[in-house]
């Protein structure tokens, strides 16, 4: 097993948790995606994944990429720890894709690195632009689903019930990425409160930028 990582990746964060939360440790090789261009667009990469994102992962010959699949990939071939909950559940399994997804799909990518530079090279946004739209989106994202996580009677000491999730594995590198910009979280309580319990959990903890050996200030 090979991971292509990158330690300010939310996606490959998202990886790292839910292969230490399995107990699984692959090779890896880190991409640096600012350094000479982007290791991400260098043609060994592109070879691996034509999308010239992170992570990749090789395992068992086959080459998967999108961090939702391949945690849910890990989750069917390696089933304990469960980041799911059972087959037969199928709300409560939804339920924990729904919050993976509004992050997934509705935050990060409107502030991954890529959309970033279009919006300070291409469209010529200032910094203070770029940090006020960067904001935007994760209060708008976070406002909803800090409203979903205390609606639901399902919201235990993670985002559902008392075990981690992929829903966790997302939400972490989520608020990750909000402090580093310094979007006050204040508003978010019930946020703040399960990432501060993920960070009692030594895999997942594990997973954090400053821990990869590729990390930099």
């Amino acid at each position: 097993m090979k991971l292509y990582d990158y330690f300010r990746s939310s996606a490959a964060y998202r990886v790292r948790i839910a292969l230490n939360l399995k107990n699984l440790a692959p090779d890896r090789e880190f991409i640096h995606l600012t350094k000479s261009g982007g290791g991400q667009f260098s043609a060994a990469y592109t070879a691996v994944n034509p999308q010239a994102l992170v992570p990749a992962l090789i395992d068992d010959g086959a080459t998967l990429t999108q961090s939702l699949a391949i945690m849910e990939y890990l989750d069917e071939k390696h089933p304990a720890p469960a980041l799911l909950p059972a087959a037969q559940f199928f709300a409560q399994r939804a339920r924990v894709r729904a919050i993976a997804l509004s992050i997934c799909c509705d935050i990060h990518p409107l502030n991954n690195l890529r959309v970033l530079k279009t919006l300070t090279g291409e469209l010529g946004a200032t910094d203070a632009q770029k940090n006020a739209w960067i904001a935007k989106w994760i209060t708008t994202g976070f406002a909803a689903l800090e409203t979903g996580l205390a609606r639901s009677p399902e919201t235990g000491a993670f985002c559902h019930g008392d075990t981690p999730t992929i829903a966790d594995c997302c939400l972490v590198p989520q608020v990750f990425s909000a402090r580093r910009f310094n979007v006050d979280l204040t508003p978010y309580p019930i946020i703040s409160r399960i990432d501060l319990h993920c960070a009692t959990i030594p895999a997942i903890m594990a997973a954090h930028p400053k821990n990869q050996p590729d990390f930099e200030a």
